[in-house]
């Protein structure tokens, strides 16, 4: 059985839950990317993967799915592939779109009971966890892991207690203190290096990894709870 070492310690009625368990991931760079490896190899039943970017050359120093044959491919393509690969029975829905205001309703067709914000773009962050904060749906937010070494700094913690992070910084200014409250995050406490080219995040391969890691078995956790 593919999953009994972690049905030894997680017991079958949790594995269960995690067979039954939707867990909608949007962004599949270094920390998304990681957080549906784990996931799928944590005997979750159903995936929703959203991203609209193909893989990159730039990708093979931190995203698990950037090998030369996937170059050219689309994120969602490659990780529907893989995913099944690890788990054929993991249902994976995927979309191909760049998330924002008007097209967020159309992937929250379903009860889901996991969100997990794994996108660059600002606007989508803010829109992700708008919806999730008024439709009461459970979500982590990752934050910054972009110029950043030690991934001992990262933790989990909510919005108004983030710092050191200049994303977070912007996200705060977004929201009203006692909303901050309500915001789950993946954040990393280390202070950003300077790069030389401040036109290009400096990045690596264990940072974004750990951080999706960290917030797969956040995910887990409050899943089997």
């Amino acid at each position: 059985m593919k999953f009994n070492r972690l049905e030894n310690l997680i017991g079958s009625f949790s594995l269960e839950k995690m067979k039954d368990s939707t867990v909608l991931v949007i962004g599949l760079g270094g920390v998304g990317g990681y957080v549906v490896e784990a996931l799928a190899r944590s005997g979750v039943g159903n995936l929703i993967l959203v991203d609209f970017d193909k893989v990159d050359i730039t990708n093979f120093n931190r995203q698990i799915i950037a090998l030369d044959d996937n170059v050219g491919k689309y994120k969602v393509d490659c990780f529907k592939e893989r995913t099944e690969k690890i788990n054929e029975y993991c249902n994976v829905v995927t979309y191909n779109l760049k998330i924002d205001n008007d097209n967020i309703k159309d992937i929250f067709n379903t009860k889901i009971d996991f969100v997990v914000d794994a996108v660059d773009d600002l606007g989508a962050k803010v829109s992700i966890v708008n919806y999730c904060l008024e439709n009461k749906i459970n979500f982590i937010s990752s934050m910054g892991t972009g110029n950043r070494l030690d991934p001992s700094k990262l933790t989990i913690t909510t919005l108004d207690k983030t710092y050191n992070d200049p994303l977070a910084r912007i996200m705060r200014r977004k929201f009203d203190k006692k909303i901050q409250k309500k915001i789950t995050v993946c954040t990393s406490l280390e202070l950003p290096s300077e790069v030389k080219d401040k036109t290009v995040i400096g990045s690596n391969a264990f940072v974004p990894s750990s951080a999706g890691l960290l917030i797969a078995s956040y995910i887990i956790r409050q899943i089997i709870q």
